[in-house]
This record gives structure tokens, C-alpha cells and sequence, in this order.
């Protein structure tokens, strides 16, 4: 008990030292929210204005790429699934997954705006993917119906153990990757201030022409570029086109998302073998600004355009689940990002909502709010110190 108290103690010390430090250093907009009790949310610039974005556009963030649905071993109050093998499960919950998906989600319980570009089925899961984003306050205008029976990505997952899990995906005739060119506005990419597009959805035509497209009206109409490289092995015919596509992609963008393995699919045919510091400098040769590399459970740095690198470790977590942490990450990192953090801060940030999610059952509904990913640092730091994710 004594433990307990001490350890919240610490972290609300922690939480109310972070915020003063930040108010006094740069200034505030306090920006009050009602969610069951009131909360207050400190808004502040950075010293560092990496990207600029414009502030008069309706949407934040528009994403593109899958939404799918994830069946996860069942770990509620009701029914508790332990560590065993797929074929041993009996009990599933059901989420909306996917990356692209599950990044919308977070920055939506960050505070953010954001839209959607995607293709879903015409049938009961698709209407629960579209009726869960419109409850998370999630624009869905541009979320299409397929009209020739494709169906969602659907996805079960296996969790053996806190180190060990995997999945197995259903991606036949899939639904997101029937997005068309046809379904590429230009009037809603320029509502954003930027887009995030999913290495995914370059996987197969003719989602990867729709993916071309919006990158190249986001060009025009001044909407910056957000790459999340993501790749996955279904759907993709051999490595020729990974890195044909996606080096397309990171050519155009402002920000590039990936790990060392991604990095070096994208780089395949382009420039193979590059260190890590080598692959920022080539992507800052053309309109990146930042490029992060990620490295697991080693880590993750930060290449600004500016020659400044910034990296971070993991905070230690009994996880649950190894998936779900990189869509926590980019939520986390991009929400610093749109705030104008320090890049050191939106890491941190980033890397906090990352141990937050393997630990979680799921990629979406756990995905946190800005005030628990805070509290969840200041108990890391005062658990293990204030440097134990800072390299």
C-alpha cells in the first residue's frame, strides 16, 4: 500500500512539476474539455516549428488505407482468455483494426480532427466499422460501399505468451484494397493539414492508383504528406513492387514513418544496404522533414531535415500482445508533432502510448487520451527514473 501511495504521489508531483515547467518555459492556450469530470489540457508551441502546417484547414490528419476487423482471445471481466494457442480459443472479441483505422482513433482521442478515405464491405461489418467511427467523432464522407461482394480484412489473433503472438488474416478479394481513383477528392484532401497514407494500400491495383493520386493532389493543394510505410506481407506480389510503390511515396513526403526492415524494402531498388543515418539523408534529399526509423524493442530515432537526431526506448510494460504498439506510437508521436513539440517530447509521447497498447487487449478501443499517456509517463519515470526511456 505504502508502495502504492508513493508511486502516485511521484506521479502526480511529476505530472504538476511537467505542466508548470511547460506553462512557465512557453507560455499556454489552456484549453478546458468536459469528459465526465473536468479536465484541463495544456496546449504550447515549441521551441521548434518542424513542419508548417495550416492551422484554417477544417481536418488535422486524413488517413488513408484499410480498416478491417480484429477477433481477439476474449480478456474481460466476463470471460478471460489466457496464453494459449489459436486452435485452443473458444471466446473472441471483436474491434475495428488496422492500422490507418486504429491511428484515427488515437488522434481522435487526442483531441484531433480527422477524416477517412476507404473502401469497406456493403453488409453487417461494414456498418459496424462506419458506426464505430462516426462514435468516435471520425469523419466517414469518404468512406465508400464495394459493390461487387468484397468483403472486410478480418483478423484473429494469437497470444501465447507476453513475448510470443501472431496473426492470421482473412484478405481475399478485400475491401480496402478496392478503393479507386474515382473515390479521390480533391476538395477533402485540401480541408487537411495533412495526409497519411499507408503502405497498404499500394499493395494491389486499384487501391495503389487511388494511394497515388491523393498523394499527388495533397502536392498541389499544399497538404503535407505523412507516409506510414506499414508493410505487410499479404497482398504484395513480390519485393519489385514494394519498393517501386513505396519509394514513390517517401519521394513525396514530408514526414516517413518505418522500420529498419521497411525502410530497407522502400530502399531496395533505390539505394540497398543504407545505415540508418544514411536513409534519413537520402529522404531529406527530396521533401522529407523527418524521418523515423524504428528499431523494436531497441528503440527508435528522429532525423530532422536540419541535421538534429533524437531517439528513444520502449518504457517496460508486462505486455499482453507484440502488435498494436506502432499505431499507440504514430498516435502519440503525430499528436506531439501537430503541437509543435520538441521532437525529443513527441518520441517520448509516442513511445509511452506504444508500451501502453502490447499491454492492452486491443489496437483501438484502449488507445489512450493525452492525460492518461501523461500519467502513464510520470508513473514510468517515477517507478524507474526520469531518463528510463531517454537515450
Amino acid at each position: 500500500m505504502q508502495n502504492r501511495e508513493t508511486v502516485e504521489n511521484a506521479k502526480n508531483s511529476l505530472h504538476a512539476k511537467y505542466l508548470r515547467a511547460t506553462i512557465k518555459a512557453q507560455g499556454t492556450n489552456n484549453k478546458c474539455t468536459q469528459k465526465g469530470t473536468q479536465e484541463c489540457e495544456i496546449h504550447w508551441r515549441g521551441k521548434m516549428n518542424y513542419i508548417d502546417f495550416d492551422e484554417s484547414r477544417k481536418f488535422d490528419l486524413i488517413l488513408l488505407g484499410r480498416i478491417g476487423i480484429d477477433f481477439n482471445p476474449a480478456y474481460s471481466d466476463d470471460v478471460k482468455e489466457d496464453f494459449k494457442p489459436l486452435k485452443k480459443v473458444h471466446y473472441f472479441e471483436k474491434f475495428v483494426g488496422g492500422s490507418p483505422a486504429n491511428i484515427a482513433v488515437g488522434i481522435t482521442h487526442h483531441g484531433m480532427k480527422a477524416g477517412f478515405i476507404g473502401k469497406v464491405s456493403d453488409d453487417q461489418f461494414g456498418d459496424f466499422v462506419v458506426d464505430y467511427f462516426n462514435e468516435q467523432g471520425i469523419d466517414t464522407s469518404n468512406i465508400s460501399r464495394c459493390t461487387n461482394g468484397e468483403k472486410l480484412g478480418l483478423t484473429f489473433t494469437e497470444m501465447k505468451s507476453s513475448i510470443e503472438s501472431s496473426i492470421l488474416m482473412y484478405r481475399n478479394r478485400v475491401a480496402d484494397l478496392q478503393l479507386s481513383v474515382e473515390d479521390i477528392k480533391e476538395e477533402y484532401i485540401r480541408q487537411a493539414k495533412a495526409i497519411l497514407i499507408s503502405g497498404t494500400a499500394l499493395a494491389e491495383s486499384p487501391s495503389r492508383e487511388a494511394a497515388l493520386k491523393a498523394v499527388m493532389l495533397a502536392r498541389r493543394v499544399g497538404t503535407k504528406i505523412i507516409f506510414d510505410i506499414d508493410y505487410r506481407n499479404y497482398n504484395w506480389k513480390n519485393f519489385d513492387e514494394i519498393s517501386i510503390y513505396c519509394s514513390m511515396v517517401a519521394k513525396e513526403s514530408t514526414v516517413i514513418l518505418g522500420s529498419r526492415e521497411e525502410f530497407d524494402l522502400t530502399e531496395r531498388e533505390l539505394m540497398p544496404g543504407l545505415s540508418d543515418e544514411e536513409s534519413a539523408k537520402m529522404w531529406h534529399s527530396y521533401h522529407a522533414r523527418i524521418v523515423v526509423i524504428k528499431h523494436g524493442m531497441q528503440g527508435s530515432t528522429a532525423y530532422t531535415r536540419d541535421g538534429q537526431k533524437f531517439s528513444i526506448r520502449p518504457f517496460p510494460v508486462q505486455a499482453r500482445k507484440g502488435f498494436g504498439g506502432g499505431d499507440g506510437y504514430a498516435s502519440g508521436f503525430l499528436y506531439g508533432l501537430f503541437h509543435n513539440w520538441e521532437i525529443i517530447d513527441c518520441l517520448e509521447f509516442g513511445s509511452a502510448e506504444a508500451s501502453m497498447m502490447v499491454r492492452a487487449n486491443n489496437c483501438s478501443d484502449a488507445l489512450p487520451t493525452p492525460e492518461e499517456v501523461h500519467a502513464f509517463i510520470a508513473e514510468e519515470k517515477a517507478l524507474y527514473g526520469d531518463m528510463i526511456a531517454r537515450v
